[in-house]
């Protein structure tokens, strides 16, 4: 396929997960098989752009092999703090730096910059590529699901199966023991992750944000299923679900932002105290975002990373790849930023869970 020679750069920001560097391999091998052109990867995101000389460096078929897409993480790093419109300086003030993000692409020498990010990520990226005239494509990753426009974003399938695979793990102790075992899992301000893995793993609770929920309801299920089907339960609840009280549960850390955590201690002494049954949390944590990507996962990253080099090829830009019935498509990158909870009403993971006799909490 005969193609103007390009030099295209490709970064990953926001959180990692698992996919990331599968992603990167597929913009690499379509870049240089299918049109000849030269792959720069930018380190740690926008802060590679910041740096002078910019932090970027060659991509080959050797430096982006299969090999690479096979591993966790991202081989270019990533960053989740430093906006670039209101950069935090040393002396406590805050610093517009666009500009010199905006002058990092063109010292590269940029055709076309492809993003993997998440929907704040991707937000700030085409903030960053409209104010610099950059030809930008955006290729959606977060285990939480939730960027709009796409079924399903790079990382979520692993971050799914981990968490699956520790409800397998807890379900002998709980049974073991008669206990009422609580998992807290990721997803940010979605359910996604705990629905999916709740249901999978045979949860016998699963409490989500998009869901409002009783403690008695679900005490009343825990102490039903003890003096019936089994002498333990199974809770799974994701980290953004509230408290009785409708505040949500948060840990402050060192540098003084503030993430989603605690919510599984908080149900485990309710319950224990409610049914008199021994309890124990688990949270998961960061767990979810390390590990090898499921063969899904690799699967739509290398889809997503060819479908981006084919729309710089194109010349279309401004766009998103997403999965669509079981199609590659982009739409307009925007429709990222469209929120994508769980449907409540009539979404299939939420009937089904109900069609298995679990308790989604609400009675």
């Amino acid at each position: 396929m005969t193609c103007p020679e390009k030099t295209i750069g490709v970064l990953t920001s926001g959180g990692d997960c698992a996919g990331l560097n599968a992603v990167i391999h597929a913009v690499v091998a379509r870049a240089i098989l299918g049109y000849g052109w030269r792959v720069l990867g930018i380190q740690q995101g926008t802060q590679g752009l910041l740096r002078r000389p910019v932090d970027a460096t060659p991509l080959d078929l050797h430096s982006a092999s299969p090999a690479v897409a096979r591993m966790a993480g991202t081989i270019l790093g990533t960053t989740n703090r430093g906006d670039p419109f209101a950069y935090p300086m040393p002396d406590g003030t805050f610093k517009d730096r666009s500009e010199e993000i905006i002058e990092g692409v063109r010292l590269l020498g940029l055709d076309a910059l492809i993003g993997i990010g998440g929907d704040g990520s991707m937000a700030i990226l085409r903030r960053l590529a409209q104010q610099g005239g950059i030809p930008f494509i955006g290729v959606p990753k977060t285990i939480d699901n939730d960027v709009g426009a796409t079924e399903s974003s790079v990382g979520y399938h692993t971050a799914v199966m981990v968490a699956t695979e520790a409800i397998d793990r807890l379900q002998p102790t709980a049974a073991s023991h008669d206990r009422v075992m609580v998992l807290e899992v990721m997803g940010r301000d979605s359910g996604h992750i705990a629905l999916a893995a709740g249901i999978a793993g045979g949860a016998d609770v699963i409490l989500v944000p998009e869901i409002p929920y009783t403690l008695e309801a679900v005490a009343a299920h825990i102490k039903k299923l003890r003096q019936g089907a089994h002498n333990f339960a199974i809770v799974v609840v994701a980290e953004a679900v509230r408290d009785k009280t409708g505040a949500p549960v948060q840990l402050r850390h060192a540098l003084g932002n503030a993430t989603y955590g605690g919510i599984g201690h908080v149900l485990g002494e309710a319950l224990g105290q409610m049914t008199g049954a021994e309890t124990r949390v688990t949270v998961l944590g960061h767990v979810q975002r390390g590990g090898q990507p499921t063969w899904d996962d690799r699967l739509l990253a290398c889809a997503f990373g060819v479908h981006a080099v084919d729309l710089v090829a194109e010349g279309k830009f401004d766009r998103l790849v997403v999965w669509q019935k079981r199609r590659v498509l982009d739409v307009p990158l925007t429709a990222a930023f469209d929120p994508a909870p769980l449907e409540v009403s009539d979404d299939t993971l939420v009937r089904i869970a109900r069609g298995l006799g679990i308790c989604l909490g609400d009675g």
